[in-house]
């Protein structure tokens, strides 16, 4: 990869040599020297903790027989997230070396930081996050109001991940309360094959699952080197004993539409078809739409609108 032209230059310099060459103006609202020595101590202090909380087997790579080092080694972090290993080891020691904000990113997904994490890490390299965290991160104001335009039929913008981009407020209420669920968790293979309330609205969860895991299967084809992905099949694998079944048979189908039964606890059973909108070129996030099958979903939908001004 290409190294910005102060890095090298940087790097030569001890950890402690904070002070600008002679002559040399600190730029206005700079932190002080010692400012930025604790900061790149708490940095490096941070991506050690980070990388020593990761096991080898969640991020898809073999444990070998002489690992000494708790959680992942510094090549491995360096080669998950396409840095050099002799740079990722200059900025887990607290070198003064300029941190680009790409090179940062690459570390964060290496290093599978949740929306905190992500966000103190960038904090504390002094740069700024090129895709912050917002209330839908990736999916533009436009698709958001396409599904709010669309309730009171539940609709849904998913990557090919099966996380859960953003959804209106009838789909939020379908299968379980989404707005109270933690956004590491708002993913519809770990919600299928874990979360209670969810698994009891799906009438036919057995076929479901195994469906699934099938086009997730057929999805993770073109990212099986990518840490998240990974990660996903690691932590499924640990929490379910269905889906490491299910996962041992390696099957796979290619999506199509399909009528789908969800019972709600409200309103009943629904009868919906699901159908997916892809918003690119390639099978990646899409919207996925429920119309109803017959009218009696059609008024139980707009009863499961209605109701969710009403507590329960």
């Amino acid at each position: 990869m290409t190294v910005d032209a102060t890095l090298t230059q940087a790097a030569t310099r001890p950890v402690a040599a904070t002070t600008p060459p002679p002559g040399a103006a600190r730029p206005t609202g700079a932190a002080p020297p010692h400012d930025d020595a604790a900061r790149r101590a708490e940095l490096a202090a941070f991506l050690r903790s980070r990388r020593e909380r990761i096991t080898p087997e969640q991020v898809g790579l073999p444990r070998g027989a002489r690992r000494r080092t708790p959680g992942l080694r510094r090549e491995e972090v360096a080669h998950l997230g396409a840095v050099g290993v002799t740079w990722y080891t200059w900025l887990e020691q607290g070198r003064d070396i300029h941190v680009s904000p790409q090179v940062l990113d690459a570390v964060a997904r290496a290093l599978l930081l949740d929306r905190a994490e992500r966000s103190h890490l960038f904090a504390l390299a002094g740069a700024v996050d090129p895709v912050p965290g917002t209330e839908c991160t990736g999916v533009p104001r436009a698709l958001r109001q396409v599904l709010d335009q669309l309730s009171p039929f539940p609709a849904v913008m998913q990557n090919a991940r099966f996380d859960i981009l953003a959804y209106n407020s009838t789909y939020g209420q379908l299968m379980c309360d989404l707005d109270a669920l933690p956004e590491e968790d708002r993913n519809c293979m770990w919600l299928a094959f874990t979360h209670p309330e969810w698994r009891a609205r799906v009438v036919d969860l057995d076929a479901t699952m195994r469906v699934m895991a099938a086009k997730f299967r057929a999805s993770m084809a073109e990212h099986l080197a990518e840490p998240a992905w990974k990660a996903l099949v690691a932590r499924l694998t640990e929490a379910s004993p269905e889906f490491r079944e299910i996962w041992a048979r390696h099957e796979v189908v290619r999506p199509v539409s399909a009528v789908k039964l969800f019972r709600h606890p409200r309103v009943g059973l629904l009868e919906l078809t699901a159908t997916s909108l892809w918003t690119g070129p390639n099978p990646g996030p899409k919207l996925i739409s429920y119309t109803p099958a017959d009218e009696t979903s059609r008024e139980r939908l707009e009863q499961l609108e209605r109701l969710m001004l009403v507590p329960a």
